[in-house]
């Protein structure tokens, strides 16, 4: 694997209050505006909704690829991201951001393994780790036995 990828994106203002953006890995454009608190449309995206998309899509994708490695099997992985913007001196801010993973595993023997697991993402997710704002994550974890369901809440 090499030591160093690019990743590039265009966007640009298409008229009035939308814009697209572009990616070199992605044939489809993607249409965004601004929040609807601030005048934007409804039905699209946000820059703050795509970082949040990131966020969660960075932590999904780096939890797979984990558990692959570790050859642990898992029923299904839910990731809420969840984002605070306030006004600040200089402007708005992200003030805060949650992650909120929901991992469903079929035993409940893998607790000590699934924290382990949970724990190491945390610590691995690209996107998480490249912002200045602190987050916090709650995760939580599913035990299916055939037709009844468990949750347990994990330590942080």
């Amino acid at each position: 694997m090499e030591n160093e990828h690019l990743y590039r994106v265009v966007a640009w203002w298409s008229s009035g209050k939308s814009g697209l953006v572009k990616s070199d890995s992605a044939p489809n454009a993607i249409h965004f505006t601004a929040p609807l608190q601030f005048g934007g449309f409804e039905g699209r995206w946000s820059p703050e909704d795509l970082l949040l998309a990131a966020v969660a899509g960075c932590y999904t994708t780096t939890f797979r690829a984990i558990a692959e490695y570790s050859k642990f099997e898992y029923t299904d992985l839910e990731v809420e991201a969840r984002g605070v913007v306030r006004k600040a001196e200089s402007g708005y801010k992200f003030d805060a951001i949650v992650i909120s993973p929901t991992l469903t595993i079929s035993s409940n023997e893998e607790q000590p393994r699934v924290c382990r697991l949970l724990e190491k993402t945390k610590q691995l997710c690209l996107i998480s780790r490249a912002l200045s704002i602190a987050i916090t994550y709650e995760p939580q974890v599913r035990v299916m036995a055939g037709m009844e369901a468990s949750r347990a809440m994990l330590v942080q």
